[in-house]
C-alpha cells in the first residue's frame, strides 16, 4: 500500500515520497482558490454518534480484533507497570505475531512501535487504553476461546466495566450511552439485515435503549434487564440470510456504519502533528486495520475505495497544497476501476457512485477552469487530475447501473470544453484576422502589428504544449501538430506579403524577421514532439509548414558585420604593436598608447553590435566576444614577447670544485678576473639586454599596461552585461554567462604581468647588478667585499620601480625582486665559484649582509610587509647557519644525509649528489657546496679523498 501512497503510475515521472518533499509542496501545489467541504459519500447515520464516539469504537475494535488473532494468551499491564516501562519502550498493544519469519522479541517490539503510535494517532488517551484492555481481558477470561467477530462488542464491554472503572459517574453513564448508541445503529438503524416487522425483538431493544438512556442500565452478570438486553441483542445479531448458525455475529457490518468507523481507523494513516503527511508506517498500521475486516464485513475492495476517499477528502480539505494525496488516490482509482467490474454488491455500487460523483464534480470544477489551476510547474497535477475525472467518469458508465449514464454527457461537454484546442486555434486566427483589417496599409503601421503577433502566437503555442500536450497527446494525438502548421501558415502568410515588400535592410525589417524566426523555431519544435508517435513521425506536418527562412536571413547579415569588424580590430593591432616603442613617459600614467588605442577600438565594436536592430545579441555575442577575446591574446603575446623569462637572466651552474686560496695578488689582476667574470657574466644573459625596447623601463611600461588591459577586461565584460540585459533578447542565465566573456585574455594578462615582474626582477639582479653581485660580492676577501654596493645600485632601481610601475602590481614586481636578490644572495655562497671561500668567522659578516639586505625591503615599515619578507627569506636564513657549523659537524651531518637520500649504496661510497638547485640545510647538495666554498684544511682534506677535488686551484 505504501507502494501507491508514495509512487506515481508508471506514465509520470518518479517523485519522492512525503517526506522527502515537503519543501517542494508550495511548487507543485494546485492554487487554492476553491475551499470545498465534500459531503461524505458514506451517508449518514441516523443516530447522533460524535467522530470521537466512532473513533473510540473504532480503538476497541481494533484492539479486540488484534488480540483475538494473536497466539498468545492475553495479559494485563497495569498503569504502573506502562508508566514504568514507557521511558524504555511504548506501551504493549498487542502481544500477537504480526508477521511470520520474526523472532518472538522482534514482533513483540514491532507491535509496540506500531500500538503505541496508533493510540496517539487515534488520540486515544493512556486511562481510555488501560480501560479497553482491561475489559477485553475480561471478555476473553469469561468467554474463553472466542474470536472478536463471535461476540458483540459493546454488548460485552457494558457488562465487563463498572463505574470504579472510570474517573467518575458522569464519564461511565456517557460511556454507557455510547454503547447503548452503537447497539441501536449496528441492529435497528443500519443492521446488515433487513428487520423483520412480524419480529418484537426490535421494538423491545428500543425500549431497553430509551429507558436506558433515560436512567443509566444496571449491568450486573444476574441483572434481569441485562439478562433481557443479552438476549434480545444476541437474537438480533446473530440472524443470517438463509436462517443457518454463523460464527459471525452481525452488530457492526451495516451500511453505512461500517464504514464510517472504518473511516476512523484509516485516518490515523494521517501524522497527527502534519494532517497532510502520511505516516511512515502506514504499511503496518494498514496491516494491523485489516484485522477489523472480520467485524466490520470488509474486504479489499471496500477498502480500496474508503482508502480512495479518505485520500482523495483529506487532500482537498486540506486546502489542495499536497499533491502526492491526489497521485496516491489516483493509483487507488486504478484499482477500483478493476475492483467494479467484478464487484456487483448494491451496496458498493451506491458508494461507489456517490465517491465517484463527489470526486467527478470536483474535477471538472478544475478542468473547465484551468488556466487559474495550473502552469507550467504543476502539469503533472494537471494530468492527475484529468485521470481522476477520465476514470471517475469511465466507471460510472461502464461499470454502475445505467442510471447515471447521463454522467457520459455531462463529462464529455466539460471534455470537449478544456482538451479540445480547435477553438483556441480559431481565437487565434480570428485576433490575426481582427488585427489585419484594423491596421493601417501602409507598412510603417504593419511592423509592430506582425512582431507583436509573433509574440503572442509563440507564448500561446508554448502554453498550451506545456499545460496540454501531455494530455492531449493521449485523447488526440495530432491535434496539437495540425495547431501549430495551422499558425505557421496563417502567420507566414501576413510575412510572405511583408517580405515582397521589402527594398533594403532597416532596422524594422530586421526587427520583423527575427520575430519570425524565433516564432517558427518555435513552432516547428512543438509540431515534431506532438507528432513523434505518428505513423511518419510527424513528417507530415512538418511538409505542411515551409520554412520562413528569416533565421538565416538575419544570422548571416550579422556574423558578416561581426567579421568585419574583428578584421579591422585585427589590423589596428598589428599597426600599433609595430609603432609602440613601450616608453613609460608617453602619458602620465606610464603605459602604452597602443593599449588605449586598441582597448577604444573594442569598445566601439561591442557598442556598435548592441545597436544593430536585431534581437539575436545573446546568440551571436559570443563570436564577436571570442573574436575580440583573440585579437586582445594577440596583442598580450606580442607585449611579452622577447622579454625573457627567469632562467633566461640566471646564471647556470658553475662546475662543482674547491674554493681557491685566499690570494693576495695586487689589486690590477683583482680587477682584470673581475672583468673576465663580468664579460662571461654577459655572454650567459644571450641577446636579451638593456638597450632598445627591452630595457627595465620599458619593461615597467609593459606591466603597466598589462595591468591596464586587465582592469579594462573588467569594465569591458560588466558593461556587455548591461548592454545585454537592456537589449531584446534580454535573459539573465545568459547575461550572466557572459562574466566569462574576455576570460582568456583576462588569464593571458595575469601570466604575462607574473612573467614579466619575474623577468625583470631577474633582469635586475642577475644582469643590470651583475657587476656588483655576481661579479663583486664575496670575491677575495669577504670583509673587503661586501653586500654595500650593491644595496645602493639595487634602491635606486627600487626608487625609480616605485615612481614608474602601476601601484596596482607595484608590491609584486617589488616581491620578485626581492626573492631574485635573495636567489642571487644564495647563488653567490653556494655557487659563486672558485674565486669566494668562507672561513667560520665569515658568518657574522655574511648574517649582517643578509640583514641588510631584507631591512631595505622592509624599509622601516615603508615598503614589504615583514610577514612576506620573512616568507620568502625563510630559506636563506635556514642555509646560513651552515656557515658557521664546524667542519667535522658538517661533513657528518653530509654524510648522515647522504646514506639517507642513497640508502646502502653510501656505505662503501658516498656519491655525488646532484645539484637540484632546491638549498636546504638538509639537502645533501648544498652541505657539500657549503664544504667546497669552506676555506678550512679538513674540509680540504676530505673533498679530496672523497671526491678527487683539488685541495687548491
Amino acid at each position: 500500500m505504501s507502494g501507491r501512497l508514495r509512487d506515481r503510475s508508471s506514465s509520470q515521472a518518479k517523485r519522492h515520497s512525503h517526506h522527502q518533499t515537503t519543501t517542494t509542496v508550495a511548487a507543485t501545489a494546485m492554487p487554492n482558490f476553491l475551499t470545498e467541504t465534500l459531503p461524505c459519500p458514506f451517508g449518514e447515520l441516523a443516530t447522533n454518534l460524535s467522530d470521537s464516539a466512532l473513533r473510540e469504537t473504532a480503538y476497541e475494535i481494533l484492539v479486540g480484533a488484534c488480540r483475538s488473532t494473536g497466539g498468545k494468551p492475553l495479559t494485563y499491564i497495569s498503569q504502573s507497570e506502562r508508566n514504568s516501562e514507557r521511558t524504555a519502550t511504548p506501551t504493549l498493544t498487542s502481544t500477537a505475531s504480526l508477521q511470520s519469519g520474526e523472532s518472538d522479541s522482534e514482533r513483540v517490539k514491532k507491535a509496540v512501535t506500531i500500538g503505541e503510535m496508533l493510540r496517539v494517532q487515534m488520540g486515544i488517551s493512556v486511562q481510555t487504553d488501560s480501560r479497553v484492555r482491561r475489559a477485553l481481558l475480561r471478555v476473553a477470561a469469561a468467554q474463553l476461546g472466542r474470536r472478536i467477530e463471535s461476540v458483540v462488542l459493546p454488548l460485552e464491554m457494558l457488562q465487563q466495566l463498572k463505574p470504579s472503572d472510570f474517573p467518575n459517574q458522569g464519564e461511565y453513564e456517557a460511556w454507557q450511552r455510547r454503547n447503548l448508541k452503537l447497539l441501536e445503529a449496528g441492529l435497528l438503524l443500519h443492521p446488515l439485515l433487513p428487520l423483520d416487522k412480524t419480529d418484537t425483538a426490535p421494538q423491545r431493544l428500543r425500549q431497553i435503549i430509551r429507558g436506558a438512556l433515560e436512567k443509566p442500565l444496571e449491568t450486573g452478570k444476574n441483572n434481569e434487564s441485562m439478562q433481557a438486553l443479552r438476549s434480545i441483542v444476541l437474537s438480533l445479531a446473530c440472524r443470517t440470510f438463509d436462517g443457518s448458525a454463523s460464527e459471525t455475529i452481525h452488530w457492526a457490518d451495516g451500511f453505512p456504519l461500517n464504514l464510517r468507523i472504518y473511516q476512523m481507523l484509516l485516518e490515523a494513516c494521517f501524522d497527527v502533528n502534519d494532517e497532510t503527511s502520511v505516516i511512515e508506517e502506514v504499511d503496518e498500521v494498514l496491516e494491523l486495520i485489516k484485522k477489523t475486516w472480520v467485524v466490520l464485513g470488509m474486504n479489499q475492495m471496500l477498502h480500496n475505495l474508503c482508502f480512495l476517499w479518505i485520500l482523495f477528502n483529506r487532500y482537498v480539505a486540506t486546502g489542495e497544497v499536497e499533491g502526492d494525496l491526489l497521485f496516491a488516490a489516483n493509483n487507488l482509482l486504478m484499482e477500483v476501476e478493476k475492483d467494479s467490474k467484478s464487484m456487483k454488491d448494491p451496496n458498493y455500487s451506491k458508494i461507489l457512485s456517490s465517491t465517484l460523483s463527489a470526486i467527478l464534480g470536483w474535477a471538472e470544477k478544475r478542468l473547465l477552469a484551468y488556466h487559474n489551476y495550473f502552469h507550467s510547474d504543476n502539469t503533472e497535477l494537471l494530468e492527475c487530475v484529468v485521470s481522476v475525472g477520465v476514470l471517475s467518469a469511465k466507471i460510472m458508465v461502464e461499470d454502475i447501473s445505467h442510471e447515471y449514464r447521463k454522467k457520459r454527457k455531462e463529462f464529455d461537454v466539460a471534455h470537449e470544453r478544456v482538451f479540445s484546442v480547435d477553438n483556441v486555434f480559431r481565437q487565434i486566427m480570428e485576433k490575426v484576422k481582427s488585427s489585419k483589417r484594423s491596421s493601417n496599409k501602409n507598412q510603417q503601421n504593419q511592423l509592430p502589428f506582425l512582431s507583436i503577433l509573433a509574440q503572442d502566437v509563440s507564448t500561446l503555442a508554448f502554453s498550451e504544449k506545456a499545460i496540454f500536450s501531455p494530455i492531449l497527446k493521449r485523447w488526440h494525438p495530432l491535434s496539437a501538430g495540425v495547431a501549430v502548421a495551422t499558425l505557421h501558415s496563417c502567420y507566414g502568410n501576413e510575412l510572405k506579403q511583408f517580405v515582397s515588400s521589402i527594398g533594403e535592410l532597416t532596422p524594422d525589417i530586421l526587427q520583423v524577421l527575427r520575430a519570425a524566426e524565433k516564432l517558427e523555431k518555435d513552432l516547428v519544435q512543438i509540431a515534431v514532439e506532438n507528432s513523434v508517435d505518428s505513423e511518419d513521425g510527424g513528417k507530415s506536418i512538418i511538409r505542411e509548414m515551409p520554412p520562413y527562412e528569416a533565421e538565416s536571413v538575419v544570422s548571416n547579415l550579422v556574423k558578416s558585420w561581426i567579421k568585419t569588424r574583428l578584421d579591422r580590430l585585427k589590423e589596428w593591432v598589428d599597426r600599433n604593436l609595430q609603432q609602440e616603442v613601450w616608453d613609460p613617459r608617453a602619458n602620465k600614467e606610464r603605459f602604452a598608447p597602443s593599449s588605449v588605442e586598441v582597448l577604444r577600438i573594442v569598445d566601439e565594436a561591442l557598442e556598435a553590435f548592441f545597436l544593430l536592430p536585431i534581437s539575436i545579441h545573446a546568440a551571436l555575442l559570443p563570436d564577436l566576444t571570442n573574436g575580440i577575446d583573440r585579437c586582445l591574446q594577440h596583442y598580450i603575446s606580442k607585449a611579452k614577447s622577447g622579454c625573457g623569462t627567469r632562467s633566461t637572466f640566471v646564471p647556470s651552474m658553475p662546475a662543482l670544485t674547491r674554493c681557491s686560496s685566499r690570494s693576495k695578488v695586487s689589486g690590477v689582476f683583482k680587477k682584470k678576473e673581475k672583468f673576465q667574470k663580468a664579460q662571461s657574466r654577459k655572454s650567459q644573459v644571450g641577446t636579451t639586454n638593456g638597450n632598445g625596447s627591452f630595457g627595465i623601463p620599458q619593461l615597467y611600461c609593459r606591466i603597466n599596461t598589462l595591468q591596464h588591459i586587465r582592469t579594462e577586461l573588467d569594465v569591458l565584460a560588466k558593461r556587455t552585461i548591461v548592454h545585454l540585459r537592456s537589449s531584446e533578447s534580454h535573459n539573465n542565465n545568459i547575461a550572466n554567462g557572459t562574466g566569462k566573456a574576455f576570460e582568456l585574455s583576462a588569464a593571458a594578462c595575469l601570466e604575462g604581468i607574473q612573467q614579466l615582474c619575474e623577468a625583470t626582477a631577474y633582469k635586475v639582479i642577475f644582469q643590470d647588478l651583475s657587476h656588483v653581485l655576481w661579479d663583486g660580492l664575496y670575491v677575495g676577501e669577504v670583509s673587503s667585499s661586501r653586500i654595500e654596493p650593491f644595496l645602493q645600485e639595487l634602491e635606486h632601481y627600487l626608487e625609480v620601480l616605485s615612481l614608474t610601475v602601476h601601484d596596482r602590481v607595484r608590491t609584486r614586481v617589488i616581491t620578485e625582486v626581492m626573492k631574485a636578490s635573495f636567489d642571487g644572495f644564495l647563488l653567490v655562497l653556494l655557487a659563486g665559484g672558485p674565486a669566494r671561500a668562507f672561513s667560520l668567522q665569515d658568518y657574522e659578516t655574511i648574517a649582517e649582509d643578509f640583514k641588510f639586505l631584507t631591512d631595505l625591503f622592509w624599509s622601516n615599515g615603508d615598503g614589504l610587509p615583514a610577514d612576506l619578507i620573512q616568507k620568502f627569506s625563510t630559506t636563506v636564513k635556514a642555509v646560513l647557519p651552515l656557515f658557521r657549523a664546524e667542519t667535522d659537524s658538517l661533513i657528518e651531518q653530509f654524510k648522515y644525509m647522504t646514506a639517507e637520500s642513497y640508502g646502502s649504496s653510501a656505505k662503501s661510497k658516498l656519491p655525488l649528489p646532484p645539484t637540484s638547485g632546491q638549498w636546504s640545510p638538509t639537502e645533501p647538495n648544498t652541505l657539500l657546496r657549503v664544504l667546497c666554498y669552506r676555506s678550512d684544511e679538513t674540509a680540504a682534506k676530505f673533498l679530496k679523498k672523497t671526491y678527487n677535488l683539488p685541495k687548491k686551484l
